[in-house]
């Protein structure tokens, strides 16, 4: 039977952009905007403040050469986009933020919050080194009883713990519709391209009315799951199947997504920051709302963590449920902890999973193109050449 699904697709594909209008529509109507860096940040807190938080992370190379007149050239695209932006003016979320959270993840981010203080009013989070152990639980529970302290003070309100508990249910019930949604990339061939996987999670933080975003994730599951039921899916159905892991893709996600797709793959899950990473966990509704949320996000696996067991858990449990035939490891310039990291990635999947693995280092601009391409058609037609031969 023909149905007359809206293309939810297309809405999330232009979504941070259109998040602009309604960000200048929520500040008019008297709302509070926090602006957030990481995964790591509990924006629950913000969201029991009565604010919107909104990612404030930097995708665009435009205002990186402004940025480095303070910052230097060999530090993270992500950093100085984020802070070119600042600097510039030229981010609508930041310019409405009315508090902005970061968290000590890595030294480039470190330092460039003390520069950014000098323009916004901003918080920075002690996040502990280790994900393990009680003295990092105690701690991680103490700046997020800090961190409501500040939301209290600078957005002038008052949070009680049932106001956090409230926004926990509701950060959960959309965790559990984006993960319904890229579940759905296990079927084989998957129904969406890794282009379409990338935008609905990334461009699901700028949809700003909680009812709104909802409704619009329910909707892109259905017309997803409409593909597979009339054999409409977007990846070939021999296609090599990848996963991609590392650093966020925000600056980078057509050059990746969309040229790797180009070669030849099917691109069905992405173990990042904005993607399976930070909604693969849900918060625990009921434990104490400050025990539950450190437990929560310190379960985050991120490559800053020095005992990071629960990113290896995992992107192996992803290998098996998406049936995945290759690992891409993206590493953006001067992203450290994910760089050093590459190397217990490598071995994990290459001689543990038995699988393909291919590392790639770029930065947010495009001059690497071309490389990547070669590159990539050759990583698939090895894959393609394995699959021949088993």
């Amino acid at each position: 039977m023909e149905t007359n699904l809206p293309k939810q697709f297309d809405s999330f594909a232009e979504g941070r952009k259109q998040g602009f209008l309604a960000a200048k529509q929520l500040k008019d109507d008297g709302k509070k905007m926090v602006g957030v860096f990481c995964c790591f940040t509990p924006v629950e807190i913000a969201m029991a403040a009565g604010a919107v938080p909104v990612s404030i992370c930097g995708v665009s190379e435009e205002p990186i050469p402004d940025a480095e007149k303070i910052l230097p050239r060999n530090l993270c695209p992500l950093v100085k986009s984020s802070f070119g932006h600042a600097i510039t003016d030229t981010c609508p979320y930041f310019y409405f933020s009315d508090l902005l959270i970061g968290e000590t993840t890595c030294d480039g981010k470190k330092k460039m919050y003390e520069e950014l203080a000098k323009i916004k009013n901003m918080h920075v989070m002690h996040l502990p080194n280790m994900a393990s152990g009680e003295y990092s639980m105690k701690l991680w529970r103490d700046e997020i009883v800090k961190l409501k302290e500040v939301c209290e003070r600078e957005l002038e309100t008052t949070i009680t713990e049932e106001d956090i508990k409230n926004a926990i249910i509701d950060k959960n019930e959309e965790r559990r519709l984006l993960q319904d949604f890229y579940s759905l990339a296990k079927h084989k061939p998957a129904p969406m391209t890794g282009m379409e996987l990338h935008n609905v999670l990334y461009q699901s933080g700028f949809k700003f009315e909680r009812n709104e975003l909802k409704e619009s994730l329910k909707e892109v599951i259905a017309e997803a799951k409409e593909r597979i039921d009339k054999d409409e899916c977007k990846a070939k159905k021999d296609a090599p199947r990848i996963l991609i892991t590392g650093s966020p893709i925000g600056g980078v996600a057509p050059k990746i997504l969309q040229t790797l797709e180009d070669a030849g793959a099917s691109v069905v899950a992405l173990e990042l920051c904005n993607g399976i990473r930070s909604n693969d966990k849900l918060v625990d509704e009921d434990k104490d709302v400050y025990d539950a949320l450190a437990q929560r996000y310190l379960g985050i696996g991120c490559s800053c963590m020095m005992d990071n067991d629960n990113r290896i858990e995992l992107i192996g449990r992803l290998m098996d449920e998406y049936d995945v035939d290759g690992v891409i490891d993206v590493v953006l310039t001067a992203c450290h902890t994910f760089n050093i990291e590459s190397y217990r990635i490598k071995e994990f999947v290459t001689k543990e999973k038995g699988k393909s693995y291919m590392a790639i280092e770029t930065d947010y601009s495009q001059s690497d193109k071309e490389q990547l391409k070669t590159r990539f058609e050759a990583f698939v037609e090895m894959l393609e050449t394995n699959t021949v031969n088993a």
